[in-house]
């Protein structure tokens, strides 16, 4: 096993674990904590975030607020380029660039986000460790309700670059 599918395992042992998934949340995400996100696949190649509807992500037309959605949606793809990139040598910084959406239906129940792109996030990943150069990839997450049926489709733009080491 290699040293990067050792840190991925890692990585999903740590999602795995609720409790400390959710301390990482309340740490460094607090509103997807306070918005109640639960990480329910990890895969190297796909995620699922849902998020319920509840009060504190509810808005006054008695569906889920749009910044919440893209807060789930942003998961689902946000924690395969955490994944591909946990302990890595040298580090790789991650920001979203550009997102964009598409509703297509009232967002009520709980709302599943799934990113199936962990692969071109993983090849964007190794890139920038073996380039040193900012690599951009766009992430897809599909947002179903309950009944399976898609409320919103979101696409996120990935920036991957790997941090430089400075010589003593």
């Amino acid at each position: 096993m290699n040293n990067s599918t050792y840190t991925a395992q890692e990585f999903k042992k740590l999602v795995a674990s609720p409790a400390k998934f959710r301390l990482f949340m309340l740490a460094k995400l607090p509103m997807a904590y306070m918005a109640d996100l639960r990480v329910t696949a990890l895969s190297d190649t796909y995620a699922s975030v849902t998020i319920p509807y509840k009060y504190l992500n509810k808005n006054p037309f008695n569906s889920i607020y749009f910044a919440c959605l893209s807060m789930a949606a942003e998961l689902s793809t946000g924690v395969l380029c955490m994944m591909h990139t946990y302990k890595s040598d040298p580090t790789v910084s991650m920001l979203v660039v550009h997102m964009d959406a598409d509703f297509t239906k009232k967002a009520t129940g709980k709302i599943t986000f799934m990113c199936e792109d962990g692969q071109r996030i993983q090849q964007a990943a190794a890139q920038t460790k073996l380039t040193g150069e900012g690599v951009t990839v766009v992430a897809t997450s599909i947002g179903l309700d309950e009944k399976g049926e898609q409320v919103a489709e979101f696409r996120f733009t990935w920036s991957l670059k790997a941090k430089s080491k400075l010589l003593s």
